[in-house]
């Protein structure tokens, strides 16, 4: 893989499947034309595919999205099988083979099975194969489910060290506000950086079909942006827009990492993208611009309040004084112990917790900040 550029595609449900539930092959064709180009042109590319539940409902013969989660993986079952078979299809009229990987966060939240998975996917790019990601709804529980491909994207971009993570939906990209609501909404070409005023500019869920909107792509643009990989969201059924903005000339909304940081560890990237988050804290200001600012740990001292139970090796949100997500961490006390030393200097700490003496809340190394 030395020296070839990654592409990493996510596609969601309603751009798709179909009306009428099924896969809409004249897209995935269209897509898979896209997807030719690109490997004729040294690149290697990813496809993270939503779409399985939405394909199964035609196949099981359900008029609507089910909520129980047998009949919810049951649908996926039948609907994986559909889009495997019409991706592999029209990779293959085009000399191209296709991979299936089917993930859960259970298969990346340790370090050894994050390895696993990074080794995977760069081998099948190495045999000039298109990696074609879905999460693995059939046996997939709450605790250990990624929630929305966009996450799932942004994992799969740090694993393989993408060079452009691009999501293709049914939204030209990131406006100013709702454009179906406001007629003044402006699309926003370039994002250099995800502020609390660009978050607030997210609504809810998008189709009908699908489990994302625009709240979960700027979750996964946060990410994609730590990882130093730049995220690109365009409308996916423009003709050749894969192509046009891997080429930088789309019209979507493109999320630019700063030079000035590089790209994280891959552990801190396994910590912050894969492993399952078990609680929060909330820092004072202080406390805030000392980890985003100064590159410092989290003390007890700058903790202004706890959101648990989660034990000691857990990884926790970090939030600011308002509630905006700051990173993630590996905490080194307990809830219980943390609500016990929050707000207290590290002198006062060791006289009742002594093999707590001198610790940190969260070290910096295990800190991804946001």
């Amino acid at each position: 893989m030395e020296g070839r550029r990654v592409i990493v595609c996510k596609l969601g449900s309603s751009i798709l499947v179909g009306p009428d539930g099924r896969p809409d092959r004249a897209f995935i064709s269209s897509l898979c034309g896209q997807v030719s180009t690109l490997v004729g042109e040294g690149y290697g590319v990813v496809v993270v595919s939503s779409g399985a539940v939405a394909a199964g409902l035609e196949r099981l013969s359900l008029d609507e999205r089910p909520s129980d989660m047998a009949t919810l993986q049951a649908c996926a079952s039948a609907g994986q099988a559909s889009l495997t078979e019409a991706y592999a299809e029209e990779l293959a009229r085009r000399g191209i083979p296709c991979g299936q990987v089917l993930l859960t966060r259970r298969d990346v939240a340790d370090r050894e099975g994050y390895l696993n998975a990074r080794t995977t996917l760069t081998r099948l790019l190495e045999l000039g194969a298109v990696p074609v990601v879905n999460e693995n709804d059939t046996v997939s529980v709450a605790e250990f489910a990624f929630g929305d491909n966009d996450t799932l994207g942004a994992i799969v971009a740090s694993l393989v060290g993408a060079d452009l993570y691009v999501i293709l939906s049914d939204v030209d990209g990131l406006y100013t506000a709702d454009p179906q609501r406001d007629p003044t909404a402006r699309l926003i070409p370039v994002v250099d950086e995800i502020t609390p005023q660009i978050a607030a500019m997210a609504g809810g869920a998008g189709s009908s079909v699908g489990t994302g909107g625009m709240a979960t792509k700027l979750r996964a643009a946060r990410a994609s942006l730590a990882a130093g990989i730049p995220m690109a969201i365009c409308r996916g059924r423009e003709d050749g827009v894969l192509v046009r903005t891997v080429h930088g000339e789309g019209t979507g909304t493109v999320f630019r990492p700063s030079p000035s940081n590089p790209r994280e560890s891959g552990r801190k990237l396994w910590i912050g993208l894969a492993e399952v988050v078990h609680g929060a804290i909330v820092l004072d200001q202080g406390a805030t611009r000392a980890v985003t600012q100064n590159g410092a740990s989290i003390l007890p001292v700058g903790i202004a309040e706890v959101r648990g139970p989660f034990e000691e090796g857990d990884v926790v949100n970090v939030l600011s004084p308002d509630g905006f997500l700051l990173g993630r961490g590996v905490t080194r006390f307990s809830s219980d112990d943390m609500v016990r030393v929050r707000g207290l200097r590290l002198d006062v700490i060791a006289r009742f917790l002594p093999e707590k003496a001198g610790q940190p809340a969260i070290h910096r190394d295990e800190l991804l900040v946001l």
